[in-house]
């Protein structure tokens, strides 16, 4: 006779807490289980009104209704399980995991290589996005590339490489993305939700202005006062000019969110 499996009973750990992991986290908490973020400390999402990773600033974040609490011992996770919210740990090679032993880890971080994950972190291991081998670093890959195949579940092979060219918004692709022009120190002179004409300062590096290349609203903005890379993604720019899409999940997360869901769910299934 097949045993029961209870979706609450089943603890999932995510490496990473951006935009994208949120999107699964928040899948899967309304789907019942019992889920764990990590993230470093300080987090470089963009799209942070819509990341969990949030919590690591603030101690708490909502997103569309779910909150997130940041911990700092092992027994404050299973609190926050019973209350219904996810719980997130400064923890950057999810050490965490060796301790609370997850029926699932997921690989979020979308660094476009794996940085340590491996078949033997949890019985069922799934990576998002290129530099992952389905079979081989993970059960299943989740495809992250807009398209086509955008949140497929593979069983075997690995997802599309980046092309490096966000992906296209109203035509507009690279434009709409604000890069640190220098290594240095951030400072942000808007808000996300802010709607800017092309050519108004957004921030600056050490002086050196960030400017708007596009108008429209400021979709992701990541933290004043933290030191970034040359070249790093620190904005979005959101030619549609809808306000309400900067605090709502997107539907790349959602359908990313979907493909990890499957894969556990099939994984459950045999």
């Amino acid at each position: 006779m097949q045993k029961h499996i209870n979706v609450s009973d089943i603890r999932i750990a995510i490496r990473g807490a951006g935009d994208l992991a949120s999107g699964v986290a928040w899948r899967l908490h309304h789907c019942g289980f019992k889920v764990l973020m990590t993230e470093i400390d300080p987090p470089m999402a963009v799209r942070r009104k819509v990341a969990f990773c949030e919590a690591i600033y603030a101690g708490s974040t909502v997103v569309e209704g779910v909150e997130a609490r940041r911990v700092h011992e092992e027994e404050e996770i299973a609190r926050l399980w019973g209350q219904n919210k996810i719980a997130i740990l400064v923890d950057p090679q999810c050490e965490i995991r060796r301790v609370i032993k997850p029926a699932v880890l997921v690989d979020a971080i979308l660094a476009k290589k794996n940085r340590g994950t491996s078949l033997e972190d949890a019985p069922l291991v799934i990576a998002l996005g290129p530099g992952f081998r389905a079979g081989r670093d993970a059960h299943f890959v989740v495809e992250t590339n807009r398209g086509h195949y955008l949140g497929r579940l593979l069983k075997s092979g690995s997802a599309e490489p980046d092309t490096g060219v966000p992906g296209a918004v109203h035509g507009i692709t690279t434009d709409r993305v604000l890069r640190a022009p220098r290594a240095g120190f951030l400072e942000t002179h808007a808000e996300i939700g802010d709607f800017v004409k092309k050519g108004d300062r957004v921030g600056s590096v050490d002086g050196v202005p960030v400017n708007a290349k596009i108008d429209g609203v400021i979709r992701g903005l990541i933290h004043s006062g933290i030191t970034v890379a040359e070249g790093l993604k620190i904005g979005d720019i959101d030619p549609r000019g809808n306000r309400e899409s900067c605090h709502t999940i997107s539907e790349k997360a959602l359908a990313i969110g979907g493909g990890v869901l499957e894969g556990i769910l099939r994984w459950y299934a045999r």
